[in-house]
């Protein structure tokens, strides 16, 4: 199979950190601005950063019905913190003008764990990635404070005051985590999406080739 074409959308946050943890993958990865571009990926990274910020250049660069567009159609799609916020249906403690792009049947809690000052690194069990236990960067991070019945739930901080909290789901071809992967040499959770995005394809060429043969 040819390697997938994966975009991080790239208006703001650590957009380079997530081309690079991509490429080791052996994914064609590219910056994602304009409605074109977003048209020629074949899977979408949502970066940590600003979630009202992102949003709101969204909605300014013609992004943001566009990409709900795109999730709605099934594109695989992963969101990192602020990745996470963009993605969920529900949002809680946020402005009231605040728009998300939706698809991930979540609440999720914005800057859950606190301000800057209060990131923090801990290791955890993410469901579905063989290895052994993940160094997880959380800043200024968002939980999950509910999870809708299709929503697979992937990894939960163990111990300390946010004991049992959800920060990694799955719900279909959409992924998320509070916590920030790309800035770690771990590459598991980018190796999780780029196979979820390789299957997609399999999938939609599948389906393709029993079209023509009707």
């Amino acid at each position: 199979m040819s390697r997938p074409l994966i975009g991080v959308l790239a208006l703001q946050g650590d957009v380079r950190e997530h081309l690079a943890a991509l490429r080791d993958q052996d994914a064609e990865a590219v910056p994602v601005r304009r409605p074109e571009e977003l048209a020629a990926v074949d899977g979408l990274v949502l970066p940590g950063g600003e979630s009202t910020t992102i949003a709101k250049l969204a909605r300014r660069f013609g992004l943001l019905d566009p990409l709900r567009a795109a999730v709605r159609d099934g594109l695989p799609v992963y969101g990192s913190c602020a990745g996470m916020i963009l993605l969920a249906d529900r949002l809680l403690d946020a402005p009231p003008d605040q728009e998300t792009i939706g698809g991930l049947d979540v609440t999720v809690r914005r800057n859950a764990f606190g301000r800057q000052a209060d990131s923090f690194e801990s290791e955890m069990d993410v469901e579905g990635l063989g290895g052994g236990s993940l160094h997880a960067v959380f800043i200024r991070a968002p939980w999950v404070e509910e999870a809708g019945d299709g929503v697979a739930v992937l990894g939960r901080v163990v111990g300390g005051e946010a004991d049992g909290r959800i920060v990694a789901v799955r719900q279909g071809n959409l992924v998320a985590t509070s916590f920030h992967p790309e800035l770690t040499g771990d590459r598991r959770v980018h190796a999780l999406f780029v196979e979820i995005v390789r299957r997609h394809l399999a999938a939609r060429a599948g389906a393709g080739a029993g079209n023509e043969e009707d």
